[in-house]
């Protein structure tokens, strides 16, 4: 995985919806069986934001317009489904969104703008990684073995990541979607 370079007391951080247990730890111990080198040090999730490196005096910058994103958005339900894959463009493969990726795709578009603005390199895509950076017989066994995966959660909220120089993502902070509609009954945007 090929991450931004940091210098002096700069930061690298990525935004992300933490896919909750029980299905996260199914996910990480899936990773971990098709050997990807990552397993362990990357929480199951839905990137938001991917590695990005921020000044240390921008962190409260950054806080603040993630927690104005959050504001402005309501919960809805991802389920996922299957799986799929980013080959032969990127050796990766994935667990699908079956529903949410709308509302995915709409917090993605609030995160990466403001103090967070920024371009990239494709499309958004929502997905939960399951193996990358591993041969094509363990790409193939990821995506053969979790074919049937099926599970659905609430996405109420969404985290900020620092990667720590050992390596691991780590949740540093909580930002609860409390959009105006709220209240009202939660959807499944597609």
């Amino acid at each position: 995985m090929k991450l931004p370079e940091r210098s002096g007391d700069q930061l690298r951080i990525g935004v992300a919806i933490t896919v909750p247990e029980p299905h996260g730890s199914v996910l990480q111990a899936a990773r971990a069986r098709f050997g990807d080198p990552w397993a362990h040090f990357i929480p199951p999730h839905i990137t938001l934001l991917g590695p990005t490196v921020i000044d240390h005096d921008s962190i409260g910058a950054v806080d603040e317009h993630l927690a104005a994103v959050a504001a402005t958005h309501v919960p809805f339900v991802v389920h996922l489904s299957g799986t799929s894959t980013f080959r032969p463009v990127s050796p990766v493969v994935f667990v699908r969104l079956a529903d949410g990726a709308r509302g995915c795709a709409a917090l993605e578009t609030g995160v990466r703008s403001g103090v967070l603005r920024q371009d990239v390199r494709f499309d958004y895509h929502p997905h939960v990684t399951v193996a990358h950076e591993v041969a094509d017989e363990q790409l193939d066994a990821a995506a053969a073995d979790l074919a049937g995966f099926d599970a659905s959660f609430l996405v109420d909220s969404f985290h900020s990541y620092a990667h720590g120089d050992d390596g691991v993502w780590r949740p540093v902070r909580d930002f609860t979607l409390t959009g105006a509609a709220a209240g009202a009954e939660v959807g499944s945007p597609t």
